[in-house]
């Protein structure tokens, strides 16, 4: 069972509305690291997690990227807004698709499931999430760079910020299980080369750092077929 408020999460302000802008706001809204993957992922995972805490957290966060996914449809509403006669709006998705958010990214490709990433294992899943969260708050960055006003510019800052709350949880909840640092999850032991390190590129200087040597891995400089 789901209730809607009506208020958003947080203050949505355009001080000056640029449609051009907008479009490029579609990537969040539509787009393959935007909030409604997010709030779908999240929630689909929490289907098949069997840990109560990391369950009830999953599906805290979904509802809020649903909830981040209304303050970027506003926003892209509002950039939309009574411009549709202007030469800045007749370049856009919308002189076709008509005004507000649609779901699409930025350069018109449909929102697939495709983009939602679960695969039934807490720890695989808890480290999709990372990345995916590291994605949008990437895009976040570009976009309060070429947001046009101060109040997209704020609205955009807050989301940008919570998608670093949420890597945060679920790096803490990772950390919960033993599995923040820890490569080895299922039931299937690795090999005698889980502490190898190949050296397959020897163009150059061959770098080393704590990727490829002791005490975690084995460095073989020459490695040699076996096959």
């Amino acid at each position: 069972m789901f209730f809607h408020k009506k208020q958003l999460m947080a203050a949505v302000t355009v001080d000056e509305a640029n449609p051009r802008f907008a479009q490029l706001l579609l990537e969040q809204f539509g787009g393959a690291t935007g909030e409604l993957t997010a709030a779908l992922q999240y929630w689909v995972q929490s289907f098949h997690c069997e840990d109560a805490g990391i369950k009830d957290m999953l599906q805290d966060i979904a509802i809020e990227e649903f909830s981040h996914l209304e303050m970027v449809g506003k926003l892209i509403e509002m950039h939309t807004k009574n411009v549709d006669q202007t030469e800045a709006y007749k370049s856009t998705l919308f002189a076709v698709r008509g005004v507000g958010p649609h779901l699409l990214d930025s350069q018109g490709q449909a929102w697939t499931g495709a983009y939602v990433n679960e695969g039934g294992d807490v720890v695989r899943d808890l480290r999709a999430n990372i990345g995916a969260e590291a994605g949008a708050r990437q895009t976040y960055e570009e976009l309060i760079k070429l947001a046009p006003d101060t109040g997209t510019k704020k609205t955009l800052h807050f989301l940008l910020t919570r998608e670093i709350s949420h890597t945060e949880m679920f790096m803490k909840a990772l950390e919960a299980l033993g599995k923040l640092t820890d490569p080895m999850f299922g039931n299937i032991p690795p090999d005698s080369t889980v502490d190898l390190y190949f050296n397959l590129s020897t163009n150059g200087k061959d770098e080393r750092g704590p990727w490829n040597s002791e005490p975690t891995f084995k460095y073989i400089a020459d490695p040699a077929p076996k096959g």
